[in-house]
């Protein structure tokens, strides 16, 4: 999962920006928005799909406290909990307006692991406000432009050469070394967009080898049903303990009775959860020797057949005892 911080002040366009990301690039996004109020606002604008939207994404919201001090540690279980349980291939962090960048970051750095790889954070900066919000927050905004690696301006548009130079010399007072988009995010190509999601922190660009699970085999499965919960949890107990292959990740949605239900398989724990019906059934495993006319046969067949069926009784207490682990 690679993490992509997306800072600014308030009302710069964060929430804004995030869209037309999520519309350009059509990638596998979750949103961790940190709402500093109440009430969450940005969230369900995030989650609507406009009309020219190719990406549904999937909002998490934090709305008890601001995630670079005083929710940090909430923020990180709640960022290892995506990525154990949904593993998006990017999760976009939007923090609240008032929130220091740097302190964002560094919360992150500390639960860095294999699987989560920090992207270079990006603030969206609305240059009408420059001048006002350096005097009156300074420490606040200052830290936002300073610890970026990107800074676009916004709201911008059609002011003279002159305005948009004095601009850029303030921005660089303060920051240097980011890349600094002064035109209008939205005219940028697709290609720019894709880039965003591929420079890691301090500027490096991530190989492809970085977005690809190599050397693991991988099957979608759709058409799926099952009768009852209990055949569902025998299915994921197999998958965990070995009996499908090596399977290191799996996911899908499918109807289990009269309930439709979600399941999800990281290393040896799963999770199922209740959902809405969905127009179809599926679900994908990913590892090293998957058995898939043995996955195929158990979960799209109307007769059940129990996938510990061939197990004697030695193998099943292993397999237990690889479970309980």
């Amino acid at each position: 999962m690679k993490i992509l911080v997306i800072s600014g002040f308030l009302g710069a366009g964060k929430t804004t920006f995030i869209k037309e990301l999520a519309r350009r690039t059509g990638r596998d996004f979750a949103v961790m928005e940190n709402e500093y109020g109440e009430v969450g606002i940005d969230g369900p604008i995030l989650s609507q799909d406009g009309p020219d939207s190719s990406a549904e994404l999937n909002i998490w919201e934090l709305t008890e406290g601001c995630i670079c001090c005083s929710t940090k540690s909430d923020f990180a279980s709640s960022l290892l909990t995506i990525a154990n349980t949904v593993d998006p291939e990017y999760l976009i962090v939007e923090p609240t307006g008032v929130g220091f960048l740097s302190k964002v970051m560094e919360n992150i750095r500390q639960i860095q692991y294999e699987h989560i790889t920090l992207l270079a954070p990006v603030t969206v900066l609305d240059g009408h406000s420059f001048e006002r919000y350096q005097a009156e927050f300074r420490e606040i905004y200052v830290d936002q432009i300073a610890a970026a690696e990107t800074i676009l301006v916004s709201k911008m548009e059609g002011a003279d050469c002159d305005t948009l130079a004095h601009l850029e010399q303030g921005i660089r007072r303060l920051n240097p070394n980011a890349d600094l988009v002064m035109q209008h995010y939205s005219q940028q190509d697709d290609a720019w967009f894709e880039g965003l999601l591929n420079k890691g922190e301090n500027g490096q660009t991530l190989s492809p080898a970085q977005d690809m699970l190599a050397g693991l085999e991988n099957l979608g499965v759709t058409g799926l049903e099952l009768a009852h919960e209990q055949q569902l949890l025998v299915f994921l107990q197999g998958v965990v303990s070995g009996v499908f292959g090596n399977i290191c990740r799996a996911k899908g949605y499918l109807p289990v009775g009269k309930s439709w239900l979600r399941f999800d398989v990281t290393d040896r724990r799963y999770t199922i959860t209740g959902i809405e019906p969905m127009e179809d059934s599926r679900a994908v495993f990913i590892g090293e020797g998957l058995k898939r006319a043995w996955l195929r046969e158990v979960l799209q067949k109307k007769r059940w057949i129990s996938p510990i069926r061939t197990k004697t009784r030695t193998q099943a207490q292993k397999e237990k005892i690889g479970i309980d682990k």
